[in-house]
C-alpha cells in the first residue's frame, strides 16, 4: 500500500534546520565552532539555521561534523516491498470488497 506524506518542502527544510541546530547545541558547539570545523562560512550557517536555505554540498559538510552523514546514503534507494512500476501496481489482483452470505 502506498503511503502519502503531506509535508511540504518548506516544512522539511525548516525541520532540518531546527534539528541541525539542536544537534549542534547537544554537541556543545557554537555556530562559530561548527563553521570552523565544517569549513562552512559563519554567515551561511546562520542563514541555514534561520531560514533553512543551504546548498546540498554545504549541508553534507555540516552533517559530517554533526555525526548525521550516514542518513544521506539512504536517499533515493529503491524501497523494499513496493512495486517498481505503475504496471505492477495495476496488475495486482483486486481483493473482494464484500464478504459472502452464508
Amino acid at each position: 500500500m502506498l503511503s502519502f506524506n503531506f509535508d511540504t518542502p518548506k516544512s522539511i527544510v525548516r525541520s532540518l534546520a531546527e534539528r541541525a541546530r539542536g544537534r549542534r547545541l547537544a554537541l556543545g558547539l557554537t555556530q562559530e565552532g561548527l563553521a570552523r570545523r565544517s569549513g562552512v562560512s559563519l554567515g551561511t550557517l546562520k542563514r541555514f539555521e534561520r531560514t533553512g536555505q543551504i546548498s546540498l554540498e554545504t549541508l553534507l559538510q555540516l552533517a559530517q561534523v554533526l555525526n548525521a552523514f550516514d542518513g544521506f546514503n539512504a536517499l533515493f534507494t529503491e524501497p523494499e516491498g513496493l512495486p517498481a512500476t505503475l504496471d505492477e501496481i495495476l496488475a495486482e489482483p483486486k481483493k473482494p470488497q464484500r464478504g459472502r452470505r452464508s
